[in-house]
């Protein structure tokens, strides 16, 4: 790989510059207590771009790099991996970037196309583990399936069964053990709603009616239902060809919330239309009788740009909360708290139910261009209330991923585990989630960048 020139970008500066080496670090120093019953790997996806960008370069165009951090028996080891995606092997092989990104859109030559598409598949946003495969997601391309030492087995299409892309924010059903997902593109059917059984087969496959091509990043999946979010962010083909902005937000197009019935998804999407708004994250959704509860993390328009018109102002989402109900065609909403938040996570274990906690960032500062996250949210749905957590005045942190306590029956008996970011080094931080106490810290010796999202995949 090859040096960048931070000044191009500030997403290749402070704690997003990226690192070139893949490296493998054990025995590594401990400061306070791991638990035993911690044991498993942390996995975190992010950007790491490995080649100078060609044009402009936003936050989301870098070449997929998963660490990971092993527990086991109070120990812990390191490795990051680069996803090697057909695109990212080609520009290896060349020796500089061949592909444009989602500000300045350029087309690789007709050789590199044909050997590795037209769109680069970074698989930079999200890793996870079902049914024995670890898969590297971004929301523009199918999985990338990496074995346990993080190296890239290739693409995932379930079979040959899976058609077009895969969300890069899948839901496991905690009772069936079911994934849940979809997919969007520029291109009619615009989105497609998929389940993958306990195994790992595809068993469900329907398409979603939209009127027109949205960048559609997450969704909700309670017990009963799922909910789709068509808001104006919308696809422009035609300007992404052209080397513009693919991504614009066109308020005037209106927005959308669809509901779908998981027992019988052949009847298709009830509508309901709502005030636009822009959605990166849902938190958790959950059934209340004829109702789905959805909440997630809501601001006012798109929070980031896509080369179209730079923010003027920061754009700040809060955790907010949707009552949608599909026979009546009502949504009713409320805002849960108005401190600025995103990367918002639940116990796994209670998905699609109600839960009593969620957890967010907590931001350091966040303006048009940065927001920087410096610990943790606790909020208490029942009582209102809400812990603060900060890992430290020099650390960058990201989403805090909780793993449940074997040991523990409570819905917040567990740890809340970060991969934060230190000027020279990384450090996974683990936090009692019942308390809020840290009770240890791994210490990294290379340095992490700061990153995505994660999961948690248990030793057995």
């Amino acid at each position: 790989m090859t040096d960048l020139d931070a000044t191009s970008s500030p997403y290749l500066t402070g704690a997003w510059a990226p690192v070139a080496d893949e490296s493998t670090c054990a025995h590594l120093e401990v400061c306070g207590r791991l638990p035993t019953a911690l044991s498993g790997t942390y996995l975190r996806n992010g950007p790491n771009p490995a080649f100078e960008p060609i044009g402009r370069y936003h936050l989301f165009d870098g070449d997929g790099m998963v660490h990971g951090v092993e527990l086991r028996d109070g120990t812990a080891r390191y490795r990051n991996r680069y996803v090697r995606s057909r695109g990212l092997e080609a520009e290896v092989r060349a020796g500089h970037a061949l592909y444009g990104g989602l500000s300045e859109f350029r087309l690789p030559n007709p050789d590199v196309i044909a050997e590795a598409g037209m769109m680069k598949n970074t698989a930079n946003t999200n890793v996870i583990h079902h049914a024995g495969r670890t898969l590297a997601l971004m929301e523009a391309a199918p999985p990338t399936e990496l074995d346990q030492d993080l190296a890239t087995i290739g693409e995932w299409d379930f079979g040959g069964h899976l058609e077009g892309p895969m969300t890069a924010h899948p839901k496991v059903d905690p009772d069936t053990g079911e994934l849940c997902f979809f997919g969007y593109s520029p291109f009619a059917p615009y989105v497609r709603f998929h389940v993958a059984d306990r195994t790992g087969a595809l068993t469900t496959t329907v398409p979603v009616n939209l009127p027109r091509p949205v960048m559609m990043h997450d969704f909700a999946v309670s017990q009963r239902r799922v909910a789709f979010f068509d808001l104006p962010a919308l696809f422009d083909v035609d300007a992404m060809l052209a080397g513009g902005a693919g991504i614009r937000w066109a308020p005037e197009a209106g927005a959308r919330i669809g509901v779908l019935d998981r027992c019988a998804p052949e009847a298709g999407v009830r509508w309901m239309e709502v005030e636009p708004f822009f959605m990166f994250h849902v938190l958790n959704a959950w059934d209340d009788g004829e109702v789905m509860v959805v909440e997630g993390c809501r601001s006012a328009r798109l929070n980031t740009s896509f080369g179209d018109e730079p923010l003027a102002e920061a754009v700040m989402p809060a955790l907010h909360r949707w009552r949608i109900d599909a026979v009546a065609g009502t949504v009713a909403e409320e805002p849960l708290d108005d401190l600025p938040s995103d990367f918002p996570r639940v116990n796994d274990d209670r998905a699609g139910h109600r839960t009593r906690y969620g957890y967010v960032g907590h931001p350091r500062h966040w303006t048009a261009t940065e927001a920087c996250f410096d610990g943790v949210v606790k909020h208490d749905f029942d009582t209102g209330s809400s812990t603060i957590h900060t890992y430290g005045a020099t650390v960058v942190s990201g989403e805090a991923l909780f793993v449940a306590d074997p040991d523990r029956a409570g819905e917040d008996g567990g740890w809340l585990l970060n991969l934060v970011h230190d000027p020279e080094h990384g450090s996974l931080v683990v936090l009692d989630a019942e308390s809020m106490v840290e009770v240890a810290r791994v210490h990294i010796p290379v340095r992490v960048p700061s990153g995505f999202h994660g999961n948690w995949v248990p030793a057995d």
